[in-house]
């Protein structure tokens, strides 16, 4: 059944039972008053009372300035990777560490680029830079906590905004990030760097192309053992040793809900054409309980004080999974699970009529029984990498960043603004994919009980166009410095 925005919200805080265990899920401010039309409603007059980002291309900046909020380890390397882009401008710096910022400034040194201008003195030194005319695109960073603050202050000072993943923590924030950039015509794009990896791109334009017919049941996943990064902290302020800043991430883990849900989820969307032909329509989602962070809490209390806080709290159980289903019928399932001993894996499985392809553990290929062997792999590859790949995947390779998607995401984001074209991940994208966080915590809550995805495109998903990494316009955008790139491939943090 179609609902509106307030009627959502208001059935997501009263649920069915547990309700006042919930204060992650109620989402009480004065956002709640502003109408939006039911899904039908909608429909019927192609767009609501605010401009559709559905498709929507910005006007073309030649020159993108960029201003970083966050220049943590996610910060510091997209800093590194967008000074090898040509036409962008690194004006601007934030973050409440003054290590942080010079390690910035030493990035902009090293590839002969002028300084940036810093803010710094507050956690909401941002506001000055949103405000300011330095910029045209603010990069977030940040812990989760701040994203939609800063993307929400970004638009508002009629910036684009580029927000690192999961985008929103709250159904309130979902919502809020989608009304500002429809009421800014700002993007609000979400930085989810797993679409760019080269396997999900081939898969991606494999589908785009037919070869697995109709698409039937995706499979995503973030399973990575955070054990040294939950349980490392920080030497001092540079962030050196790669660990969290004031250890924000454990606190994430107090929460009952797949807390980072995009890595997986975001690849599965765009093979399936989700807000672009199909959209999300119901999860339910099921949780394990906790083996392995209470012990640690207590075995790190033995040795550092900091932990025995945590000493006695219910922390999130290892394993969450939340079973989706599109509205036209098809499904996929989401694994997250930080706190296990076992490899890392994305999974990223997509089966077809005609075809399956799976990731992890072993990257394949399948045609009925037959599993590809090298060779007739390399020819798929050949016959199917899509042309971006072609265009800078070798560069990005050489540039870096989880072995070069990063850069190719963010050259990606580049060229799109430069060009004047509509991003490939826009702010419904954001909203969709990072709402399985509360709306896997109420199902969770509520015995796996199923829950509504809304549509966040209040109908757009019907004409909007699939994600296009053809080239055919844009892909103008050089680099520069190239020879300086060394590239150490490493997954990373994230």
């Amino acid at each position: 059944m179609n609902k509106n925005r307030r009627s959502f919200i208001k059935e997501l805080s009263l649920g069915v039972g547990a309700v006042a265990t919930l204060p992650l899920v109620s989402c009480k401010t004065t956002k709640e008053a502003v109408a939006v039309k039911d899904n039908k409603a909608a429909e019927a007059k192609g767009f609501t009372g605010r401009f559709n980002m559905c498709g929507y291309a910005a006007p073309k900046l030649e020159t993108v300035r960029v201003g970083f909020v966050g220049i943590g380890d996610r910060g510091s390397g997209a800093v590194k990777r967008m000074s090898f882009i040509e036409g962008v401008e690194i004006t601007a710096i934030c973050d409440i560490r003054q290590a942080a910022l010079d390690g910035a400034q030493k990035i902009l040194s090293d590839a002969a680029l002028p300084k940036a201008k810093e803010f710094i003195g507050s956690d909401t030194a941002f506001k000055e830079m949103c405000d300011s005319n330095l910029v045209d695109l603010v990069y977030i960073a940040t812990p989760w906590e701040w994203h939609v603050p800063v993307a929400v202050a970004a638009m508002e000072g009629n910036k684009h905004a580029a927000v690192e993943v999961s985008t929103a923590k709250t159904m309130e924030e979902c919502w809020q990030i989608v009304e500002t950039s429809e009421r800014t015509r700002k993007h609000c794009v979400i930085l989810e760097n797993c679409c760019y990896d080269f396997f999900e791109m081939l898969t991606l334009s494999m589908a785009q192309n037919g070869v697995f017919g109709d698409l039937i049941h995706g499979e995503g996943a973030y399973i990575h053992d955070l054990d040294y990064w939950l349980f490392n902290k920080p030497k001092d302020e540079k962030m050196s040793d790669g660990a969290y800043t004031k250890m924000w991430r454990m606190y994430e883990n107090e929460r009952m809900a797949n807390v980072y849900p995009t890595h997986g989820l975001g690849p599965i969307c765009q093979a399936m054409n989700v807000n672009r032909g199909d959209r999300l329509d119901y999860l339910t989602s099921i949780m394990s309980n906790d083996f392995t962070l209470e012990q640690r809490i207590k075995e790190k209390a033995k040795e550092d004080p900091f932990f025995e806080k945590f000493v006695g709290k219910k922390m999130r159980g290892n394993m969450d999974i939340q079973l989706i289903r599109t509205i036209k019928g098809r499904t996929i399932m989401i694994q997250h699970d930080v706190s296990s001993p076992r490899p890392y894996s994305r999974i990223h499985m997509l089966s077809g009529t005609k075809c399956f392809a799976q990731k992890w553990p072993k990257q394949h290929l399948a045609f009925g029984h037959h599993i590809l062997d090298k060779e007739e792999f390399k020819d798929i590859e050949e016959k199917y990498t899509p042309e971006i790949i072609r265009r800078v995947g070798a560069m990005a390779k050489k540039v870096g960043g989880h072995g070069g998607m990063d850069f190719v995401m963010d050259w990606r984001l580049i060229d799109c603004l430069r060009n004047g074209l509509p991003v490939d991940m826009d702010v419904y994208d954001a909203a969709a994919w990072s709402c399985l966080t509360p709306l896997s915590e109420w199902s969770i809550a509520n015995r796996s009980a199923p829950i509504d995805i809304p549509d966040f495109t209040r109908g757009g998903w019907k004409t909007n166009k699939p994600v296009d990494l053809s080239l055919s316009e844009g892909g103008t955008t050089g680099v520069r410095n190239i020879n300086k790139a060394n590239d150490k491939g490493q997954l990373g943090m994230e």
